[in-house]
């Protein structure tokens, strides 16, 4: 297999921590009140459908994770069932959507300590704007270099700091929760400030896609993109995929809840939910309630969870890089692996570059999150489609773990990821979607320089490409309350979106063939081994 030098020594309990490390990170400091101030109490409900969605959508990628242990797979899935063309534009959102995390994370620790009651910190965030200050770029720079200086070394030295992160990125959060329930409950605040849903329900989906949701629940692809580094794929990989989205989904409705009774009734009437605007939103409630324990643990959780998480995908991007670079949409220097330490270096090294671009240009925790959940769900909507091509072309491979339902939850989980792309609003899926097609210049340069069969990667990329145009049109011509010009009734507009996932998917499902990466698949793929049923 091709990186070789990858050094399997992951266990069940390190993969379990990089999924739970991953989707444990800023998204609890901050998802909590973006998901109040757009739906409201309400909100509980949006990370009950974010965990589902990204359940069902795990499901597709653990089989296919399983029967390709190797470094990136998530980039290279799209590849094995239709081509270069769906390969290259499902990595590339792939791409986009976790190298973009990295700066996120460290934005999130700096935007956090900003309301500490240490007067240089209040330099660093400038509250009106939504940004880091000029101090507090620099801050998270110094931040962006640790989290690359820890992967620098050995895999080995990032399994067991992650591992330790996450065990205190468990226990603060618990606190948080246990702490603000017993000071805090004021349980009117889930029917006054508007009521229970003061936006509608339309506000509840949107918060899935925006507020952070996707972002945070995005994580259960880092066990994925490590499993050439896992000692036993078949076992480890459904239990830290599904095992880490379903601690993860307690912690968070637990601390949105902790969030929604902790705030002050006075607060919420002066504007209620959509006014809320904490700079350090667990911190500045326990402040106010004067658990001033709890506040020095967040302050210090702050720089701890964002880190571990920031720390995480710098070690999974590197391995994303290396995928797509053997798509052959790279210069091969980026396929090369330290044979000492088993670390992608000139990964890590682009990765690092592109971070500090993404953190001159996207300077607040808000705008990333926003980019980072679109592209999540443009990356996710090839899985499924794959999944279920592989199991119709290539039904020979050995499946270490075979979903049994799959038939079903393939195309569900293509429209589940349709319905959140829509669901972000309009102009956001358009900007993003125009943000696809800023890489297609790469792909044609090493199309044309690799010389493959390009006529037929376009025709089975077709589907995506369209599909993207679609749902694009669609979103700005939908509903109101999702941002469109209102032309599809509210109600109409689902049950179009659900229509086109359904249309998309089958269409995708029609266009795979047996290509030339495919046939390297199969040379990949174990031979050998007991198959997994998970699933009813």
């Amino acid at each position: 297999m091709s990186g070789s030098n990858y050094r399997r020594s992951l266990g069940t309990i390190a993969l379990t921590a990089t999924g739970l490390g991953s989707i444990i990170g800023s998204g609890w400091l901050f998802g909590a009140q973006k998901a109040a101030v757009i739906a409201g109490p309400a909100a509980i409900f949006a990370w009950v459908i974010g965990a589902v969605v990204a359940l069902v959508i795990a499901l597709s990628y653990t089989e296919l994770g399983s029967m390709f242990p190797e470094a990136g797979g998530m980039v290279r899935f799209g590849q094995y069932s239709h081509g270069s063309l769906t390969g290259y534009l499902a990595a590339w959102a792939n791409w986009i959507a976790i190298v973009s995390v990295i700066p996120g994370e460290a934005t999130a620790s700096i935007q956090y300590m900003s309301s500490w009651s240490f007067g240089w910190t209040h330099g660093l965030y400038n509250a009106g704007s939504g940004q880091l200050t000029f101090t507090g770029v620099a801050a998270a720079t110094v931040l962006m270099l640790v989290y690359f200086a820890l992967n620098w070394f050995a895999v080995s030295l990032f399994a067991k700091t992650n591992t330790a992160i996450t065990v205190f990125k468990l226990v603060i959060p618990t606190l948080t929760v246990v702490g603000l329930l017993v000071t805090s409950h004021h349980t009117s605040n889930l029917t006054s400030a508007g009521g229970f849903a003061p936006k509608g329900v339309s506000a509840v989906f949107t918060a899935v896609a925006t507020s952070g949701i996707v972002w945070a629940f995005n994580g259960f692809q880092s066990p994925i993109n490590m499993a050439a580094e896992a000692r036993n794929p078949k076992r480890s990989l459904p239990i830290a995929v599904l095992g880490s989205i379903a601690i993860a989904l307690v912690i968070y409705i637990g601390l949105q809840f902790a969030f929604l009774l902790g705030v002050s009734p006075t607060t919420l009437a002066h504007g209620g939910w959509s006014a809320l605007n904490f700079s350090s939103p667990f911190a500045d409630l326990a402040s106010a309630l004067m658990l001033n324990w709890l506040a020095i643990l967040l302050y210090a959780d702050a720089f701890v969870s964002p880190s571990g998480t920031g720390m995480t995908y710098a070690a999974t991007t590197s391995r994303m890089i290396h995928g797509v670079q053997r798509n052959g949409h790279l210069p091969g220097i980026f396929g090369k692996v330290d044979p000492r330490t088993g670390v992608p270096r000139p990964a890590l090294l682009l990765n690092l570059g592109v971070a500090f671009v993404f953190l001159a240009v996207f300077r607040g925790w808000g705008s990333l999150a926003s980019i980072v959940s679109v592209a999540t769900v443009i990356s996710y909507v090839t899985g499924p489609v794959a999944v279920a091509v592989l199991r119709k072309l290539a039904p020979e491979l050995h499946r270490p773990v075979r979903i049994k339902a799959l038939p079903l939850l393939a195309p569900l989980g293509f429209v589940f990821g349709t319905l959140v792309l829509y669901w972000a609003k309009w102009p956001l899926t358009g900007e993003v979607i125009l943000i696809m097609a800023v890489g297609l210049p790469v792909y044609a340069f090493y199309e044309w320089k690799n010389g493959t069969q390009l006529g037929q990667n376009l025709k089975s990329g077709a589907w995506l490409v369209c599909y993207l145009v679609w749902m694009a049109f669609i979103s700005l011509v939908g509903g109101k309350e999702f941002g469109g010009l209102g032309w599809l009734p509210a109600g109409v507009d689902i049950a179009v979106v659900v229509i086109s996932g359904l249309a998309f998917y089958y269409w995708g499902y029609n266009s795979g063939w047996l290509n030339p990466a495919l046939l390297e698949a199969k040379r990949i793929a174990a031979e050998d081994g007991d198959t997994v049923d998970v699933g009813a």
